[in-house]
C-alpha cells in the first residue's frame, strides 16, 4: 500500500486503528487465505483429510504423501485435529490388529528373543512382551533351571557347618547362587567374622507430662561482679566475653539495663587513642607533624588521624 501510495509503511500504519493493525505473520496468513485455492493444493487437502481420518498420524500422512507435518496440519480443520492420547490410542489398537500374537509366540519358544521379535516387526520389545503369555517368558540373561531365583530354601545348618571350617560368605554366595546378605542372616552374630552387628538404636526418651527438662547451666570464667566491675570500667562486652568463655548476649544479660551502652557510646569508647581529639590534631598539625607522624604515634591510621582532625569541641 505504501508503494501504491507513494508514501512510507510508518505513514500508512498510523492512519489505521491500533487494534486493526496486523503483525508480519498476520499478513502473510491473510494474503494466503485470500488466495483461490488451486486443484491441485484441493486435491491434496482432501487426500490428508481422507488420511488423517482413517487413523493414521500426522507424521504417517506426511511421510505417504511426501510432504512435511506442518503442512499436514495446516490442511487440517482444527476441529478434526487428534490429541497425543487419541493418536497413541488409534496406532496401539492398529498395531495389535496387525500382529500375528500366535506367530510372535511360536517364534518366542523357539528361542528368539524379544528384541529380535520387535525389530522383525517394527514395534517395541515390550509390545512383543505384552503378547506373550507370563507361563512362557523366559528369565532375563544366561541363568541356567538350577540358579533361577525363587523362594530361598537354602540349607541353613550346612551353611553354619561350612562357614565354621573356614569358608567365607563370599564363597558360600557364589556357591548357593545368592547374596552375601543372605548367607549373613544365616549365620548367628557370635559366629560371624566380619564386621560387628549394628547397635540397635536406643529410642529417645519422651519426657514425663508436668516435669521441665533441666535447663542447661552456662559455665562463666568470671563472677558476675567481677563481669560488672569490668563493664563500668569501660571494658567492651565482647572482650569481656572472651575472656569469661561466653557469649555477648550472656554478658549483656547480666548488665542493668539502665547501664547497658548503646552501640555508638561503646564505639566510641572502645576506640583506639581517646586523647587525640580533633582540637589535639589540630595543634600539632600546627607545629609542623604529619598526618603520618601523628598516626604512628598514636597507633592508628592515617585515615583515622583525618577524620578526628575534623571533630569540633572537646572529648564526647
Amino acid at each position: 500500500m505504501a508503494m501504491e501510495l507513494g508514501i512510507s509503511k510508518n505513514t500508512v500504519q498510523r492512519q489505521i486503528p491500533p487494534g486493526e493493525r496486523r503483525s508480519a505473520v498476520g499478513a502473510a496468513l491473510q494474503r494466503h487465505k485470500s488466495q483461490p485455492e488451486s486443484p491441485e493444493a484441493k486435491e491434496v487437502r482432501l487426500e490428508v483429510i481422507r488420511l488423517y481420518r482413517s487413523g493414521l498420524s500426522g507424521t504417517e500422512v506426511a511421510s505417504a504423501l511426501g510432504i512435511t507435518t506442518s503442512m499436514v496440519r495446516s490442511r487440517l480443520p482444527r476441529r478434526l485435529r487428534r490429541s497425543r492420547s487419541e493418536t497413541a490410542s488409534l496406532t496401539g489398537k492398529r498395531v495389535s490388529d496387525r500382529l500375528p500374537e500366535r506367530e510372535i509366540v511360536q517364534r518366542y519358544q523357539a528361542g528368539e528373543s524379544l528384541t529380535a521379535l520387535g525389530q522383525r516387526y517394527g514395534v517395541h520389545s515390550s509390545t512383543i512382551r505384552r503378547r506373550i503369555p507370563q507361563d512362557v517368558i523366559r528369565p532375563r540373561g544366561p541363568v541356567s533351571p538350577s540358579r533361577r531365583r525363587g523362594p530361598l530354601k537354602l540349607p541353613t545348618e550346612e551353611i553354619r557347618r561350612r562357614y565354621r571350617h573356614g569358608e567365607s560368605a563370599y564363597s558360600l554366595a557364589k556357591t548357593y547362587a545368592v547374596s552375601q546378605t543372605s548367607i549373613r542372616q544365616r549365620i548367628p552374630d557370635h559366629e560371624w567374622r566380619g564386621r560387628p552387628p549394628r547397635k540397635p538404636v536406643t529410642p529417645p526418651q519422651e519426657p514425663q507430662p508436668g516435669l521441665r527438662p533441666p535447663a542447661r547451666l552456662t559455665k562463666l570464667g568470671l563472677s558476675p561482679t567481677q563481669i560488672l566491675l569490668r563493664y563500668r570500667a569501660g571494658e567492651s562486652a565482647s572482650h569481656i566475653a572472651r575472656s569469661a568463655g561466653v557469649s555477648c548476649r550472656t554478658i549483656i544479660r547480666l548488665v542493668p539495663e539502665g547501664e547497658r551502652r548503646t552501640s555508638d557510646q561503646a564505639k566510641w569508647l572502645n576506640r583506639r587513642a581517646p586523647d587525640l581529639t580533633g582540637a589535639e590534631i589540630r595543634r600539632r598539625r600546627d607545629q609542623g607533624e604529619t598526618v603520618r607522624e601523628i598516626a604512628n604515634a598514636a597507633g592508628v591510621s592515617p585515615k583515622t588521624v583525618r577524620n578526628r582532625q575534623h571533630e569540633h569541641g572537646a572529648e564526647r
